[in-house]
């Protein structure tokens, strides 16, 4: 939708060190989860429940260093955008789930990354959203 306008921010950690990951596989992870918080921040826009509401999709890395643990690259997902409720949730790691109207998902969105993370890099995801009348925002 070329008439959909929204903020895109990249919070990048400066203290990241080189991280030895398959390009292609950590692109498709980023593309699916990036592409399924823009598709939220419309469907708020649509629903113009808001009139002063600014889409907003925020990528931010950090490192994590844990003494007992070691250290650990995240990368957060965050928009602004509608949010899941906690049902579909349970189920939005399931190959072929989608909480888009027929036609307009495959339900490979969170399929793809979380099968990258889990097998490819022995990572792990999760997903955390927020409903509220203010919705804050969404992870992934």
């Amino acid at each position: 939708d070329k008439s959909f306008n929204a903020d895109f921010k990249v919070e990048s950690d400066p203290t990241l060190p080189l991280v030895n990951v398959v390009a292609q596989d950590i692109s498709r992870v980023l593309l699916n989860l990036i592409n399924n918080a823009f598709y939220a921040v419309q469907q708020k826009s649509r629903l113009g429940l808001t009139p002063d509401y600014k889409p907003l999709v925020v990528v931010r890395t950090q490192l994590i260093t844990d003494p007992k643990t070691g250290s650990r690259v995240e990368i957060h997902v965050k928009d602004n955008g509608t949010g899941i409720s906690e049902e579909l949730q349970e189920k939005i790691f399931q190959p072929f789930f989608t909480t888009k109207p027929t036609g307009q998902g495959t339900g490979l969105g969170i399929t793809i990354p979380n099968n990258i993370f889990t097998k490819a890099t022995a990572g792990k995801m999760k997903m955390k959203s927020i409903i509220a009348s203010s919705i804050k925002g969404n992870h992934a």
